[in-house]
């Protein structure tokens, strides 16, 4: 067991690190610049914390596994829990999604619900301590190994170090300014911009969850989503610079482009219990540290900070879980001996196929730049039929729902069954 170990940054990936960094090390403690309020409310640091989150599928199913019985204090407290598709309307590339029961459940709940219930379960544990109002510096290096971290209130000694700063982690920038080689970064400009309000419908709404996603020609869609409090989250999203706007008869037209007529109704007769709230996103990122040949021993970097996805597909949190678990059988196989290495390696192995199958939904949009190899050319012909046949057959509409909510690998997706139903379904 290692002594102390320092996450940088409290938000939800720096949560789920120190999560698995328990029973691992003595004394864990996370560092944020921010007053960390004591509840359920909103903070400077996560400024997206105001839009529509979900924890897909398998995310429900990890935290489940990382705080057990999590998942049923959030549904005690008021949580809805859907069950995709049967209690949720999917409409995607314009096709909507045949109902059936996918037999995995999703959770549907505010940010600052979500992430101040974990900071509390997170701190309950022996030897972690959650210090606000610290701004991070840099770590201190001592050759090839970091040995703590420098903050505003003076230096942390550490044995291991984990930026967890989000996708302006700034591992990258401290391995240039030591000497070290810096991952790859791959992008991909998608131009994003939420804008978000919470409601109170007038009357029961059917479903526990609508979204509509953007198509060819119109980049933008939304979600309508039940939270806790009986209270309903709208997220209007536009991408390629088609973006929603904020005053409020401009924003409801902007919103009746893809809603279908009910849900446009039920979404414009509600009670507004929130100001329209924006976020802009401008590119999805991943950063390669799997393919570096050398790397600080006592530094790790995790979730946004390896990978930011375009948040309209909601995966960020699920893989952050994912990366989580991953973290803790790195540790529990092999200790500190060359963990970073073989923690980029696990870590790659979640991203991976996580970031082709967004970046060829954002690619198939032909109003995102970007180069459009012949293979992501022809898995997009595909899932587009997919799609269509989604739409009146279970089998393929459930094979879709669980490899989006990451319970099944994109692979599933091309099974024998599902291959033989969307080939002959979509003639």
């Amino acid at each position: 067991m290692g002594s102390h170990a320092v996450v940088l940054g409290g938000s939800m990936g720096g949560l789920l690190a120190a999560r698995a960094l328990v029973g691992h090390y003595e004394r864990v403690t996370v560092l944020d610049r921010d007053s960390l309020p004591a509840g359920a409310e909103h903070r400077r640091g996560v400024p997206q914390g105001k839009h529509f989150h979900t924890v897909l599928l398998a995310g429900a199913e990890v935290l489940g596994r990382m705080f057990p019985g999590l998942v049923e204090e959030f549904v005690a407290e008021g949580v809805p829990r859907s069950n995709f598709t049967r209690e949720a309307t999917f409409v995607l590339n314009g096709h909507r999604m045949v109902r059936t029961d996918t037999g995995a459940q999703a959770i549907q709940l505010t940010r600052p619900m979500l992430e101040g219930t974990i900071r509390a379960r997170v701190a309950s544990y022996p030897g972690v301590k959650v210090v606000d109002g610290q701004e991070v510096v840099e770590p201190v290096f001592d050759g090839a190994r970091v040995t703590g971290v420098r903050t505003s209130a003076g230096v942390v000694d550490a044995d291991l170090v984990v930026d967890a700063l989000g996708r302006g982690g700034r591992s990258r920038r401290w391995l240039a300014e030591w000497g070290f080689p810096v991952p790859v970064e791959d992008t991909i400009e998608i131009d994003t911009m939420y804008v978000s309000r919470l409601v109170r419908p007038k009357a029961p709404y059917r479903d526990k969850l609508v979204l509509v996603g953007p198509v060819p020609g119109r980049p933008n869609g939304f979600a309508f989503a039940a939270q806790e409090g009986g209270r309903w989250m709208v997220t209007v999203v536009g991408m390629a610079g088609d973006h929603p706007p904020t005053d409020e008869d401009a924003f409801l037209a902007f919103l009746r482009r893809s809603a279908p007529p009910d849900v446009f109704d039920a979404i414009a007769t509600a009670e507004p219990l929130t100001p329209l709230r924006t976020h802009r996103f401008p590119a999805s990122l991943r950063r390669r540290y799997e393919g570096l040949t050398r790397f600080p021993e006592g530094l790790l970097a995790f979730g946004d900070a390896v990978c930011s996805f375009n948040p309209i597909y909601g995966q960020g949190m699920t893989v952050a879980a994912l990366e989580a678990e991953a973290l803790r059988r790195c540790l529990r196989d092999g200790g500190e001996r060359d963990l970073a290495r073989r923690f980029f390696r696990a870590a790659a192995k979640i991203v991976d196929p996580v970031w082709q199958l967004n970046a060829g939904g954002d690619l198939a949009l032909p109003e995102i730049p970007g180069h459009r190899p012949l293979v992501t050319r022809a898995v997009n012909r595909y899932v587009a039929r997919l799609q269509r046949v989604a739409g009146h057959d279970p089998v393929v509409a459930t094979a879709f729902v669980r490899t989006i909510g990451l319970l099944d690998p994109p692979s599933a997706m091309f099974a024998p069954r599902v291959l033989a139903r969307v080939l002959l379904g979509g003639r």
